[in-house]
């Protein structure tokens, strides 16, 4: 039996709650958040422990626990729980700079446990089938991804700007598709809104041969989640919400085989399982840090309006 614990009960924590309070062979056993009416209803209703001091909770002997803060807090509470010897699943951005996803990564190594990023969209159906297509050479030679994730504004994100928010998701989906990281990046990008910025194109490159694009905004009104990667051989269209993939050369156009799922579930699931049997995450601390890196190069290049080397 895990036993698991949650840090934050916004929005996304309380997915998290859900899940775990579902798992078999998990134990939920306990919550932690600022806010004790929220937290105290949360844990009658999943009947477990509520914590306002995250600390105590780390305290309870867990093998494993989710951070679910803002961004600007993610150091120190992952900090925290890694000297507690707690395996960590941290949300995406792993930080708020390169500098202190250093410190997280490094924390991990010297307790000897697991910092997986959550990069849900890893654990997309879609995500995982158009890898298997792409791994396959059906398509052939991969020449370009390109995403479109754009949609209203949520109150919710209040400390960063639409590229760390939702951009970085594209980023480190594109990247693990192609399987090479990303060396450099232009966009162009503003905040005409909010006081972050709130749209952007984002051009990522690998290597002479292969563009990647991303697209970006806080200010459509409908929803839209969608990816194409173009192969010399053929097409793909992915659509992340409906879970869907379609294929297209010159002559035909079929739709794989997805088995839909939430993604949500198969990323706790496989971090627990990373957890219990001590293997090695998959996106890891290195993988949340390049993601973020190329976000911050991303932010940095349309702020001083030229290309930026991704160290």
């Amino acid at each position: 039996m895990i036993r698991v614990g949650v840090i934050g009960t916004g929005a996304m924590g309380q997915n998290h709650v859900r899940i775990y309070s579902e798992m078999n062979d998990v134990e939920l056993a306990g919550i932690s958040d600022v806010d004790q009416k929220r937290v105290e209803a949360m844990a009658t209703q999943f009947k477990t422990k509520a914590f306002t001091d995250y600390k105590k909770m780390l305290a309870e002997g867990l093998d494993a626990v989710s951070v679910v803060v803002p961004t600007k807090l993610h150091k120190q509470v992952v900090l925290d729980a890694l000297e507690a010897g707690i395996n960590v699943l941290v949300e995406k951005p792993i930080a708020d700079t390169t500098e202190n996803a250093d410190l997280m990564i490094a924390a991990a190594q010297k307790a000897g446990k697991i910092l997986m990023v959550g990069h849900i969209e890893r654990f997309n159906p879609a995500v995982i089938k158009l890898k298997e297509i792409i791994n396959s050479g059906i398509l052939g030679k991969i020449v370009s991804i390109s995403t479109k994730r754009v949609g209203p504004y949520n109150p919710r994100i209040r400390d960063v700007g639409v590229i760390l928010d939702i951009g970085v998701h594209d980023i480190d989906v594109i990247s693990y598709l192609y399987g090479k990281k990303i060396n450099s990046v232009y966009a162009i990008a503003g905040a005409d809104i909010h006081s972050f910025e709130d749209h952007a194109s984002i051009i990522l490159r690998m290597d002479h041969n292969f563009a990647g694009v991303v697209e970006t905004n806080w200010l459509t009104p409908h929803k839209i989640r969608q990816l194409t990667a173009i192969g010399v051989k053929g097409v793909a269209y992915l659509d992340y919400i409906n879970q869907t993939v379609q294929l297209h050369d010159n002559e035909w156009i079929r739709k794989a085989k997805v088995e839909q799922s939430e993604p949500l579930k198969n990323e706790l699931t496989y971090f627990i399982d990373c957890a219990a049997n001590g293997k090695s995450p998959n996106p890891c601390g290195e993988d949340g840090k390049h993601a973020l890196e190329v976000a911050m190069a991303a932010i940095k290049s349309y702020e001083e309006g030229r290309l930026i080397e991704v160290r």
